[in-house]
């Protein structure tokens, strides 16, 4: 399966320098920063810096080091945050969105991290 990847997608952008954001964590290969419109007290991305359209796609094409560096960048965030239940937070949910169905809003390869508060149900019940 081939994706496309948009390279002046805003995530593409903040990886280059050209939009500013605030960074909470750098590594080789993934950067993280708080999300401009929060969802929750603690509202972090997660992305890595190579071209990936979404997970189905970082999975498939990452490099173990690229695959390592993002899962151990997602619980560094989630310790220095404090959301972290191991670590004497409350926990947090980790949501990434794929494609149209899953209401993907930047064609990034992207993991939310939310915390800060009792999140509620995942999805409602279905009827």
């Amino acid at each position: 399966m081939g994706y496309a990847y948009d390279d002046q997608n805003i995530f593409a952008k903040i990886l280059r320098g050209e939009i500013p954001n605030k960074t909470v964590l750098e590594t080789e290969h993934s950067l993280a920063f708080e999300d401009i419109q929060p969802l929750a007290p603690t509202h972090v991305l997660v992305i890595p810096r190579g071209a990936y359209v979404n997970y189905d796609h970082f999975a498939a094409e990452a490099s173990d080091a690229e695959i390592v560096d993002f899962t151990r960048a997602v619980g560094e965030v989630c310790r220095q945050t404090g959301v972290a239940p191991g670590g004497g937070g409350g926990g947090h949910r980790l949501i990434a969105n794929a494609g149209e169905a899953g209401v993907q809003e930047v064609p990034h390869m992207h993991l939310h991290v939310l915390g800060g508060r009792v999140l509620g149900r995942m999805l409602p019940k279905a009827g």
